[in-house]
Parts: structure tokens; C-alpha cells; sequence
């Protein structure tokens, strides 16, 4: 009898001992806990390098939730799968993303391309005027372009596809693009060739057109995607500094499959608690572990600061930061520079953004200061499209408001420029009116710091490899 009561006894152990193993060993995965043997250096070091990894995605969602998502916000723009026509320039006003420019009016798609693809239509433009549906998935990878530059002026349908998708293409379609993720975003420019050009911006505008696979095909849907429950996004401030950024950008990457290359990236990122399947909760971390996430933040944004220094320099340029998967190779910090300094820039082949923070003396240019910026006879910006100067305060990264309602001097304003003697163009970078007679080459600065971005749309070879040069901006004593 005692030796059947130990049986029993051992059997019983050993069965509660192997469910409070398993429950152990599954722990990690279905809570998203980080590793108990990670030290606080490692965390610190896995926090800033997914920290410059997710910014660009947590940044994305933020205006992604604002323009297509959050419909009692001010800047919301249209449901998902709906395309909204901005039919104006933007202004001070418009603070939903950094450099927004003031010469191509937008339009803008929130591709939700979990059920079935969409197909695009381009309207066919006249000659002259530039425009483009920039194709951009959750990483802010730019990964096609339709318009002027790629496909012509001509229009045409063209299909866009999630990730999964093994279709056949139907006819009727020029070509296909594959996001890389499940939601996507189009964001279109067409050109404005002055004030009184807006009607047919309008147009074009018009012709923007989408739908849904199905409804082309003229077939009935295909069962709905499952209801996302989506999370209120963090402020722009916040993204520096909250420790929920991990959390937000778990939720980013459920609609991101990862990349074959981010494999090792990720398993190491799993450590932390962050992924795809996993939760990340701060509030359940020791205060040595909390710190050192906020530290890996900050010490992410060092390594950002020391990179903006060499780009003012003129040592790296911008042209390096936006674009493609296979363009950026895995840059991370590239990637996280590019939507700072100006979410859903362009490819290079697309538009350079040549960067004027500093003077002709290396020194940060401010409003407090005087400052000329003069292009020599035949040295203005080598384009097949046009160019432009747009101004923004330093600090947000916004138009600034000013009595003339002007943001930029652009390539279509040349007859209305003055020319100087030898046939050049002078223009006044200062926060005074230079004088009436010289107010049509004026572009107006705060009282403070200030840059202004350089953009040569469709630049030409000469532009892209270096042979033409931009001016300095001259301190005027």
C-alpha cells in the first residue's frame, strides 16, 4: 500500500512539475516578456537599435491613423481605400508631417490591402506639367513610382497588391506593385504652375481614380478582412521619449511580414519584448530596465544628432536617406533621418533636397541674421521638371507664417524674379522686407533659427552626380 501511495505521490509531481515547465517555457512568447537572463547593458543597446529601426514605422502610423483613421481629427483626409484631393498648397497650418511641400498639390491613398488589391487609375496630363503617385509601404520603403519620370504623362490602371497576394493580372492593367506590407500608402503631386493654375490641378485631380479588384472585374467581393482595433498613436513628442513606443511599434509590425534579411534582427529584438506577436508593457519592468530603455532612446538620438552634423557639413548627403528596400540596404539610421527631416521625401532619381542649414561660413543660419542666396547666369538647378526653395522653422519643421503668404520661390515664379545686371538671380533670406523694389526675390524667415529646403524635381545627370553645385547662403554685415 505505501508503495503504490509514493506511485501515485510521484505520478502526480512529476504531471504538476511538467505543466509548470511548459507553462515556463510558453511564458515569453504569449506574454512578450523580455528574456530574464538580458543584462541592462543589452537591453540598453537592443532599445536604441530598435528604436532607429521602428521610428520610421511608429512615425508612419502616426499619420497614417491621422489621415485615414481618426475621423474627428482636423487633418483627417478619407476612409482607407478612398483616394482624398488636397486642392491647395499647404501652409502653417498643415502639421501633420515635417517638410510638407507648398508646390505640388496632394493627393493621398490609405491602401488596406489585407482582403484584395486596388486598381489605380491615372488620368492622362498634358505636357509640362509634372506629376506622380509615390507608392510607400509601413517601413517607408518608396517601392514604385507612376508619373512623369517612370511611366509618362500618358496615364494609364495600374494594380497594387499586399503581400500575400498570388492572383493572375487581369488585362487592362500596365503593371503591378507589391507592398511589402498590408497597408500601404499613394501619395500623389501634381504640379501647380501658379495662382491661377488651381482649377486645373482640379482636373487632374479628378482623374485620380481607385478601386477594388473585384470591382473591376466586376465580381463579387471577397470576404472582409478582420476589424482592426487600432491603437491611439503616440504624439510626435511622445515617439522621443515613451517607452510605449515599443508597444506601438509591436502593433505596427502585425501588418508587416518580416523580411527574410531581418530574420536574426528580429529574433534579437524578441529579447526585449519586441515583435510581432508580443506585448510590450513598461510598466512590468524592473527601474533599472525602464531606464535603460529611455537611455537606449536617447542614446538613439545621439547617433541621429552626430549624423545631422556631418549632413549640415555637407559630408553626406540627403540623397542618401530616402527610397527603396534595396537602395537603402539595411541603413536603419539612414532610414530614421529620411523621416525626420522630411517623411515621404523622394527617391533621388525622383527629387534631391539639397539642405541649406548652414551659411557660407559654417555657421547655423538664423532670422536674427541677413542673408543672400544668388544663382550665377546659367546655374539654376538642372531639371526636367522644375525646382524649388521652400523655407521652415528649424525647430518644427513647419512653413512659417508670413505677411506675404509666401513659403517658397520656385522655378515657375522666374518671370516675376528681377535679375541682376550679368542676367543672375538674387534672392533676400531674412525676416524684414528687403525693400518693395526687391520684395518679388524675398523669402521670408522668422526671428529665429530657420533652413530651407532645396528640390529639384526629375533632376537632371548633372544634378545627380555632383557636377552642379548649389550656392551658400551669404550673411549679409
Amino acid at each position: 500500500m505505501r508503495g503504490q501511495i509514493l506511485f501515485l505521490f510521484s505520478r502526480r509531481f512529476a504531471s504538476i512539475l511538467t505543466s509548470v515547465l511548459f507553462s515556463s517555457a510558453l511564458m515569453p512568447t504569449i506574454s512578450g516578456a523580455q528574456s530574464p537572463s538580458l543584462s541592462v547593458a543589452e537591453a540598453r543597446a537592443i532599445a536604441k537599435d530598435a528604436y532607429i529601426y521602428g521610428f520610421p514605422l511608429v512615425d508612419h502610423y502616426r499619420v497614417q491613423y491621422t489621415y485615414f483613421q481618426d475621423r474627428s481629427h482636423p487633418e483627417f483626409k478619407a476612409p482607407w481605400n478612398t483616394i482624398n484631393n488636397t486642392a491647395r498648397i499647404y501652409t502653417p497650418d498643415d502639421k501633420a508631417f515635417p517638410t510638407p511641400n507648398a508646390d505640388t498639390p496632394y493627393s493621398q491613398l490609405g491602401a488596406d490591402l489585407r482582403s484584395e488589391p486596388l486598381v489605380l487609375t491615372m488620368p492622362a496630363v498634358e505636357k509640362g506639367r509634372y506629376y506622380s503617385a509615390q507608392f510607400v509601404d509601413a517601413y517607408t520603403h518608396n517601392f514604385a513610382y507612376v508619373g512623369s519620370r517612370t511611366t509618362g504623362n500618358d496615364g494609364g490602371k495600374f494594380l497594387l497588391v499586399g503581400p500575400h497576394w498570388k492572383g493572375k493580372t487581369p488585362p487592362g492593367i500596365k503593371d503591378v506593385f507589391r507592398s511589402e506590407t498590408e497597408f500601404a500608402f499613394v501619395f500623389y503631386r501634381t504640379q501647380l504652375l501658379g495662382p491661377a493654375d488651381i482649377e486645373n490641378v482640379k482636373k487632374v485631380q479628378a482623374g485620380y481614380k481607385v478601386q477594388t479588384l473585384s470591382a473591376f472585374l466586376g465580381k463579387p467581393a471577397p470576404a472582409a478582412a478582420p476589424k482592426v482595433e487600432f491603437l491611439k498613436p503616440l504624439s510626435a513628442a511622445q515617439e522621443r521619449t515613451s517607452p510605449e513606443f515599443f508597444n506601438q511599434l509591436n502593433f505596427v509590425l502585425r501588418f508587416c511580414p518580416t523580411h527574410p534579411s531581418e530574420q536574426v534582427l528580429m529574433e534579437r529584438f524578441a529579447k526585449l519584448g519586441i515583435g510581432a506577436a508580443k506585448q510590450f508593457d513598461a510598466q512590468m519592468l524592473s527601474p533599472e530596465m525602464r531606464e535603460a530603455i529611455t537611455a537606449g532612446m536617447a542614446d538613439a538620438w545621439h547617433e541621429f544628432d552626430d549624423l545631422s552634423k556631418r549632413v549640415a557639413k555637407g559630408e553626406i548627403s540627403t540623397m542618401n536617406f530616402l527610397g527603396s528596400r534595396e537602395f537603402l540596404k539595411s541603413n536603419y539610421l539612414y532610414r530614421m533621418r529620411g523621416t525626420v527631416s522630411g517623411i515621404y521625401g523622394n527617391d533621388k532619381e525622383e527629387t534631391i533636397y539639397p539642405p541649406f542649414y548652414l551659411d557660407s561660413t559654417g555657421q547655423k543660419v538664423d532670422g536674427n541674421n541677413r542673408y543672400t542666396l544668388r544663382f550665377a547666369p546659367d546655374q539654376l538647378p538642372p531639371v526636367n521638371a522644375f525646382w524649388s526653395l521652400t523655407l521652415y522653422d528649424l525647430s518644427t519643421r513647419l512653413l512659417v507664417a508670413n505677411p506675404l503668404n509666401r513659403y517658397l520661390i520656385n522655378s515657375p515664379m522666374l518671370p516675376d524674379l528681377k535679375r541682376d545686371a550679368d542676367g543672375g538671380i538674387t534672392l533676400y533670406v531674412q525676416h524684414d522686407s528687403p525693400g518693395k523694389d526687391k520684395e518679388a526675390n524675398w523669402l521670408p524667415a522668422p526671428k529665429g533659427p530657420f533652413y530651407v529646403a532645396g528640390r529639384l524635381y526629375w533632376p537632371k545627370p548633372e544634378a545627380l552626380n555632383g557636377t552642379w553645385k548649389a550656392p551658400k547662403l551669404q550673411r549679409v554685415e
